[in-house]
């Protein structure tokens, strides 16, 4: 599907949507920097609805810092963020970026996702601001860009902040609002202190615990937290909620040589971190946080007591280097007992973590290495069998890769097998975007639109006495923080066994776990070839 600019938030699936006038779809939802939000059918990929955010007078943000690489596109600002899901009340919430008149705009916009109508009364503009030791700090519009995704959590939509590609002066920024009403609830400012200090995360929204602590990662900027000052560069914070919606740090980490890396731009939280499972954990530190800095340092937090700032020997549970400086980029994903890891310009690994340790010797590691900036890896599984982790290698084209999760030098598909270019992406890799998979299907962001693949059509042999099964599991795991952006993705495999040569169809039923809504089927189909007493495996094929 074309789209009018590009898409750098994650595509979002709802199931089961009534679109007025043209009934039941699952839907996939595509926002881009051209200020647009689209509304597809998630397996035909007809256009429902498109909603934009420019009329006369009102443009999109112009990208005016040319020699900036931490947007790929630099003709224009529009939506950044990935918007968040309220399937309760059918609303999409997305952060957009506009210029009129010669000042630039930002507004968090609720939208009906049966029609994009805009809800709520909105938009409303963000122009939060703060009370720090030089005085009051106030948010500028045309300085701060939000990456990470916005996260939905008790009633409330939560907006993260960085800079426009580290252009001073800037904070970071935390700013909720009230889901039905939009109002403003409550402001956090990283360095009110001092400066910089963004919330970058890769794009990822920041994780959230069982609790509704909220975990931040701050970049390079001034930090004084050590000293009885606001300031929290180069760090990672427990925020808590409290009456009112109100957020306050209740613990941090910061590493020893804060002063140091935040003076050479190696942020502390470059990349996205994860709330991992109990399951990593130990007596000791039954609660893990683990994320990657700039510098290419692999860090195990214990969420329950993070270790503040000591000046001698930082007190985190570990940390290990996975790769040099100015490689950390990207986010995790976790199955099992792996914990999987890419850097710019290195294979993508895959590290055993068990009794709150890990293995720092990588368990398995892709034969490809990934240029800059690397990928954020999906993870897909049918329950606890046949993981498989999914994988776009930045590039023009851009090259979705699947590879056995227990093994990744074992590669089970990459769109650029087919013959002919069949399952080629065709453009550009969108940053930090990860695959999202559901109901069947793999989407890939890219520069000017959305790529959709999907087993094969199914062909039938007339001497075949083959039968095939395809059982996709749709587990669609939200990530921590609980934005509704679906990092976990279904498998499937074709088994046959017949004479020499034939082909197969299959089709299959699946359900989202509880973290989805609503009871979605699927009915993907695989063609599978096999010899004597063979084993096929289906392979996706793409549809632009």
């Amino acid at each position: 599907d074309s789209v009018d600019g590009y898409v750098y938030a994650q595509p979002l699936v709802v199931t089961g949507v009534t679109i007025p006038g043209s009934g039941v779809h699952n839907v996939v939802y595509v926002a881009t920097m051209h200020d647009s939000v689209y509304a597809f059918d998630a397996a035909g990929g007809q256009q429902l609805w498109k909603t934009s955010f420019l009329s006369t007078g009102v443009t999109t943000a112009p990208g005016t810092i040319a020699s900036c690489p931490s947007i790929i596109v630099f003709a224009e600002f529009g939506i950044l963020a990935t918007p968040v899901i309220d399937p309760a009340t059918g609303t999409l919430y997305v952060l957009a970026e506009t210029e009129e008149g010669g000042t630039e705009v930002q507004r968090l916009h609720a939208l009906d996702i049966t029609t994009g109508a805009e809800k709520f009364g909105g938009p409303v503009v963000v122009s939060p601001s703060v009370t720090g030791a030089g005085g009051t700090v106030t948010f500028d519009a045309a300085q701060q860009v939000s990456r990470p995704g916005l996260l939905l959590l008790n009633g409330d939509v939560y907006t993260f902040w960085g800079s426009h590609c580290d252009n001073t002066p800037y904070h970071g920024w935390v700013v909720s609002y009230n889901a039905q009403t939009l109002a403003q609830v409550a402001v956090f400012n990283t360095t009110p202190d001092g400066s910089e200090g963004s919330v970058w995360s890769s794009g990822d929204t920041p994780p959230v615990d069982a609790t509704g602590n909220i975990y931040l990662g701050v970049a390079n900027g001034t930090f004084n937290a050590n000293t009885g000052g606001q300031s929290y560069g180069q760090s990672y914070l427990r925020l808590a909620v409290g009456a009112g919606g109100a957020l306050s740090v209740a613990d941090y980490f910061t590493p020893a040589n804060e002063a140091a890396t935040s003076a050479a731009d190696e942020d502390m939280a470059c990349g996205g971190a994860i709330a991992l499972p109990d399951s990593f954990g130990s007596a000791a530190h039954p609660h893990l946080l683990t994320g990657l800095s700039k510098e290419g340092y692999i860090y195990l937090i214990d969420r329950d007591n993070m270790g503040g700032y000591n000046a001698t020997a930082d007190a985190d549970v570990q940390t290990f280097q996975n790769g040099g400086a100015f490689t950390g980029y990207c986010s995790p994903a976790c199955f099992g007992s792996y914990v999987y890891w890419n850097q710019s310009g290195a294979p993508l690994r895959a590290f055993s973590l068990a009794n709150a340790l890990y293995n720092t010797t990588a368990s398995s590691q892709t034969p490809e290495t990934f240029s800059y900036p690397g990928c954020s890896p999906s993870i897909s599984a049918n329950g606890t069998s046949n993981p498989i982790l999914w994988a776009i290698q930045p590039g023009n084209p851009a090259v979705l890769r699947a590879y056995d999760a227990n093994n990744l030098g074992t590669e089970l598909y990459n769109s650029s097998q087919a013959a002919g270019g069949r399952d080629s992406v065709g453009m550009a890799y969108s940053k930090f975007t990860p695959p999202t998979i559901a109901n069947g299907y793999v989407y890939v962001a890219t520069a000017s639109g959305l790529v959709c693949y999907g087993l094969l059509t199914p062909t039938a042999s007339p001497t075949s006495s083959v039968t095939a099964t395809s059982t996709p599991t749709l587990a669609l795991t939200a990530v921590p923080s609980a934005t509704g952006t679906f990092t976990a993705t279904p498998s499937w495999t074709a088994t046959a066994t017949a004479s020499p040569l034939p082909t197969a169809a299959s089709s299959a039923t699946g359900t989202p776990s509880p973290d989805s809504t609503p009871t979605a089927t699927a009915q993907p189909s695989a063609t599978a070839t096999a010899q004597p007493s063979a084993t096929a495996t289906a392979q996706p094929s793409a549809t632009a």
